[in-house]
């Protein structure tokens, strides 16, 4: 990953925080929490109801780190790209994904899990492939993976805590992500911003 490729900035913050709660008060409160607790990335996925309503309401917010995820089908790509979402994730590999995300030159992390998935999503001009279940295989499949497929921008995703996190960075994932560990949705509905802060703080904390 050079300087010029969209998500380079992630290789430093190392955290995308996954979001999916039935109800989100305040997208843009939710996102500046987050940031406040050192997580500059966030994944609003299509699990949630309205999200091209917390895409809009995040996007002056969040900027650059401001993603959809759980995008299955070209029409939610499109919907979620047009509402602000400066990158999007995918669960599994999907080739319509990456062909209406192209044309507006926004960046698709790709779900994986076995080394022919990867090379699929790589095929597929995948800007990073999101390795997930990750805890299926633990933090040694990120090694694995670095033998056939030397550099390229893995993300663990599932099953991934305070408690693991580190360990997959060191053994080569791009970046980790967070979810109901530092976004439980009974805090998000809740508006509980600090709590979310200090759980953010947390988990960054706890990467090293």
């Amino acid at each position: 990953m050079t300087s010029t490729d969209p998500l380079a900035p992630l290789a430093a913050d190392r955290v995308i925080a996954v979001i999916r709660a039935a109800e989100i008060p305040d997208a843009a409160a939710l996102c500046a929490a987050l940031r406040e607790g050192g997580i500059h990335w966030v994944e609003f996925t299509y699990t949630t109801p309205d999200l091209a309503g917390h895409l809009r309401r995040a996007a002056p917010e969040a900027g650059a780190g401001l993603g959809a995820g759980t995008v299955l089908t070209a029409a939610q790509a499109e919907q979620a790209i047009e509402a602000g979402a400066r990158y999007l994730v995918t669960p599994g590999v999907r080739p319509a994904i990456a062909e209406a995300a192209a044309p507006a030159g926004i960046p698709v992390v790709m779900g994986a899990l076995t080394p022919t998935e990867v090379a699929r999503a790589l095929d597929l001009e995948a800007a990073a492939v999101k390795i997930f279940p990750a805890h299926a295989l633990g933090p040694r499949h990120f090694k694995d993976l670095g033998g056939p497929y030397p550099g390229t921008p893995l993300v663990a995703s599932g099953g991934v805590n305070a408690t693991n996190a580190a360990a997959f960075l060191a053994a080569g994932a791009l970046a980790v992500c967070a979810g109901s560990d530092v976004v439980p949705p009974a805090a998000v509905a809740a508006a509980d911003w600090r709590q979310i802060t200090e759980r953010a703080r947390e988990f960054t904390a706890a990467l090293g």
